[in-house]
């Protein structure tokens, strides 16, 4: 397995971080999490259109999602 380096830093809020990588960092990410897959970026296609269309639930913690 890749080893990929990031940082995670606190924001002056709480409860805020920012993650920061380069470009290749990303693409590595990409690659580890098969993003470039065709049905990923059709499912990502699937997702802006019910998104546009208001088929979508906000969500505060992955608690909401057993509801």
């Amino acid at each position: 397995m890749v080893s990929l380096n990031i940082t995670i830093t606190q924001g002056k809020k709480l409860n805020k971080r920012t993650v920061e990588f380069d470009v290749e960092q990303f693409e590595r990410l990409a690659a580890a999490l098969n993003m470039f897959n065709p049905d990923f970026l059709k499912s990502l296609a699937r997702s802006e259109k019910d998104y546009k269309e208001g088929r979508f639930k906000k969500l505060k913690s992955l608690k909401d999602l057993e509801k």
